[in-house]
């Protein structure tokens, strides 16, 4: 298990490590087609070989909602840096998720009806509905406030020149007396230092490459899990990816319906209208 885990880290975890854009970044990517193609060229592929934008179905000519091409690349752009960043919690969890650790036996359960011993994906599995929809709703708030809502102070939303990528400050927000939010998501401690806007700029680029490792590496050890073989680079370097038959999205699409997805999908689809109709209100 040691072995796998240097493995697999090697491979993609050190994505985890690169921090989001600070608020102070000055880097905007909302921009058009132009800009966004000299961004490419400042943000080279690893191959060598390729130039321009790499854009097989020719989304950065299109026009999403009715927001124009200008709003549609800066939707893209954010949209990508978003998954990436979830890519890279996702695939340092699937990791810890399958050490001894967290997996094993614990003094006090994490959550009633526990089973040790589980893959990442039962252990998922085996959390009850109410600790799942628990889960929801606090992503849930943290994407309606990085979309603006409560207007924090300077925020200017990506599809209307803002920068994507970008999540204003959330401590002291939410619930009553002060906030409830005690810490920002990004530097929570406040003692990171000040950077410059070149040192900003390469961040945010490293951060961009990393979270396009990390989704790769991510839906490569659930393929592996799900179907051994699938991935040989594993059988070459002699890593066991713990197998598992759970469906895991079995709580994203409603025709899978399972329990929890037919209670949450409603909850999600309400919260999903809103925020785009808070949207469609703010351009």
């Amino acid at each position: 298990m040691a072995r796998s885990i240097v493995a697999l880290a090697l491979l993609g975890s050190a994505s985890a490590y690169v921090a989001p854009v600070p608020k102070s970044a000055a880097t905007s990517l909302a921009a058009g087609k132009a800009d966004l193609a000299a961004l490419c060229a400042e943000n080279p592929s690893p191959l060598g070989n390729f130039e321009g934008i790499w854009d097989p179905l020719g989304c950065a000519d299109m026009d999403f909602w009715g927001l124009g091409n200008e709003a549609t690349i800066g939707y893209l752009r954010h949209a990508e840096i978003k998954h990436g960043r979830v890519a890279m919690a996702g695939f340092l969890g699937f990791l810890a998720g399958s050490t001894p650790l967290v997996s094993g036996e614990h003094l006090i359960q994490p959550y009633k009806g526990y089973v040790a011993g589980c893959t990442p994906q039962e252990q998922w599995a085996n959390i009850p509905l109410i600790g799942k929809l628990q889960i929801l709703v606090l992503v849930g708030m943290l994407e309606s406030y990085g979309e603006g809502a409560g207007s924090p102070a300077g925020y200017v939303h990506y599809t209307q020149g803002g920068k994507p990528g970008f999540f204003p400050s959330i401590k002291g927000k939410g619930g009553f007396a002060g906030g409830s939010c005690l810490f920002d998501l990004y530097d929570p401690f406040g003692i990171l230092p000040e950077q410059t806007e070149a040192e900003k700029k390469k961040g945010l680029f490293a951060e961009i490459n990393n979270g396009r490792l990390a989704m790769i590496g991510l839906f490569s050890v659930l393929a592996e899990s799900a179907v051994p073989g699938s991935n040989p680079q594993y059988a070459i370097f002699d890593i066991k990816i713990p197998e598992s038959s759970v469906d895991i999205m079995g709580s994203v699409f409603p025709q899978l319906t399972n329990e929890f997805a037919v209670k949450a999908w409603p909850v999600l689809a309400i919260c999903g209208f809103l925020q785009q109709y808070n949207k469609r209100k703010t351009v």
